[in-house]
């Protein structure tokens, strides 16, 4: 499961603030609780789901686990912790660890909103780890998010190039598709 996955989980939109992370996990978390559903095992999978979905996203706001809020609930830390990072059989041990730590310093730079550096991190890993899915999908989220920047400094022209290439590097993904699509459509409204 990708990033863009885990937010979906939880109804989000991709690069959704820690606050609407934690309030979506926290209705999703009530609705669903095996307290709440005690004979219904779709909500009970569906409860697993979204609180690995929500663990999985603590690792992107928080990834050295300095302040981490476990969720609304003791009841609720239930699940077994969870790796953003899809462990992919094809890749060595040492591959393995080279996406896990790319991962994270890709994180702090699109939070950092240091888009041409996060773009050489993930075209370097990309290079490095060319058969990896979910590197790609990483690669097309950080042209997406520079290519929305790029929008607001009024560089239409550029912002354009990198969303299109978010589009060819990760053709499948539905959700980056409704993304871009809403940044081609600022484009044009900013050429009106």
């Amino acid at each position: 499961m990708g990033l863009a996955d885990y937010y979906r989980t939880l109804g989000l939109r991709t690069g959704a603030s820690f606050e609407d992370v934690k309030a979506a996990y926290r209705k999703l978390a009530r609705k669903y609780h095996p307290d709440v559903n005690p004979e219904d095992q779709q909500a009970q999978d569906r409860f697993i789901k979204v609180t690995k979905a929500y663990e999985a996203l603590l690792e992107v706001f928080y990834p050295d686990d300095d302040v981490v809020d476990d969720g609304p609930d003791d009841e609720l830390d239930e699940a077994e912790d969870v790796s953003p990072v899809q462990t992919n059989p094809g890749l060595s041990e040492h591959e393995q660890k080279l996406k896990q730590d790319s991962y994270q310093q890709l994180n702090v730079l699109l939070k950092q909103q240091k888009f041409p550096r996060a773009i050489a991190l993930v075209e370097g890993l990309a290079q490095r780890i060319t058969h990896d899915s979910e590197v790609r999908q990483w690669q097309a989220i950080t042209y997406q998010r520079w290519g929305r920047e790029l929008i607001t400094q009024g560089q239409l022209g550029k912002a354009r190039i990198y969303l299109d290439k978010a589009l060819k590097t990760d053709p499948l993904n539905k959700s980056l598709w409704v993304e871009i699509n809403r940044d081609f459509q600022a484009i044009e409204q900013k050429l009106t």
